[in-house]
């Protein structure tokens, strides 16, 4: 009798529901649908997916299931509120911003590369790094095919 999985691996477990603000103030909950959760632990790390975004529409993110987070906890408030939030208000995606943290802790990584975590049904399927903006550019275009 087989019992938890298959050659010894563990599946993987179900996230849990999360739910962070965006740059506008507007909510966004995890579900079942995100198949790209994209994490930032800091600035270079962000202007890496800044870099890779420029002169895609509006929707590039949503149209691939995929969501960006950014670790905003180290940020002083005061900057954060004054100048960093507003500047992110001009970006034309979404940033959902993790002041506790509460997601990034979640996921390992180097924070100044961009985090790419795969999902399927809430499952964490594969992770992986990014330092260039062009591969990451090359992975989100061959994401939307």
């Amino acid at each position: 009798m087989l019992s938890g999985s298959l050659f010894g691996q563990e599946p993987a477990p179900v996230q849990a529901p999360w739910t962070l603000l965006d740059q506008f103030d507007q909510p966004y909950t995890r579900n079942d649908q995100l198949r790209i959760l994209l994490v930032a632990r800091s600035m270079d790390a962000a202007k890496l997916l800044d870099q890779a975004l420029q002169g895609k529409p509006a929707d590039y993110l949503e149209v691939r299931e995929a969501v960006f987070v950014a670790d905003v906890s180290r940020m002083p408030a005061l900057i954060s509120t004054l100048f960093a939030i507003p500047a992110m208000r001009d970006y034309n995606y979404r940033v959902l911003l993790d002041r506790e943290p509460r997601v990034v802790t979640r996921y390992s990584g180097d924070a100044d590369k961009l985090l790419w975590v795969e999902m399927k049904q809430g499952k964490v399927v594969s992770e992986r790094e990014f330092a260039d903006p062009l591969a990451l550019e090359k992975a989100l275009q061959q994401a939307g095919q």
